[in-house]
């Protein structure tokens, strides 16, 4: 197999584990959603603007930016992991993309209300959705789904 083959392998790879932390992110990203409009909402005051509405535009928006940060956690883990088992790699990738999200949430929600309970709830919220999405990595990963990166075709 020629170099251009190799990458286009690679590539395809890549795009399949992108998919699949997409699908995995926005399935958490519903789930999370319920959750908060159907139980944090209600029953604590103080995370009453988690909850809403579903399937508006709002919502609709938020679960596009989920996937597409999805997408983008999938390719990077793929490259970020290789075929190393240091747990302190995986971990950390989880970490980067979910703090990234969850902090610039919280400082969004702090210089636009000053209450940011409700923008750490989301700040966890987005490392579980990272974290479920590695998890789903690993296992298809171990199966042979998705190929690490670099591994021979």
């Amino acid at each position: 197999m020629n170099t251009s083959d190799n990458l286009m392998v690679e590539r395809l790879e890549s795009l399949k584990a992108g998919i699949l932390a997409a699908l995995c992110v926005l399935s958490a990203f519903g789930i999370s959603s319920l959750i908060n409009s159907l139980v944090l909402a209600k029953y604590f005051p103080e995370l009453c603007s988690l909850g809403v509405e579903l399937l508006n535009l709002q919502f609709l928006v938020s679960g596009a930016i989920a996937s597409f940060s999805g997408l983008l956690f999938g390719v990077t883990y793929r490259y970020i992991i290789r075929q190393d088992q240091n747990p302190q790699l995986k971990d950390g990738g989880v970490l980067a993309f979910g703090l990234a999200r969850g902090l610039a949430q919280i400082d969004v929600g702090f210089a636009c209300s000053g209450d940011v309970l409700p923008f750490v709830v989301m700040t966890f919220e987005g490392v579980l959705w990272f974290k479920i999405a590695a998890i789903a990595l690993d296992a298809a990963i171990q199966r042979g789904w998705v190929k690490p990166f670099g591994s021979k075709p």
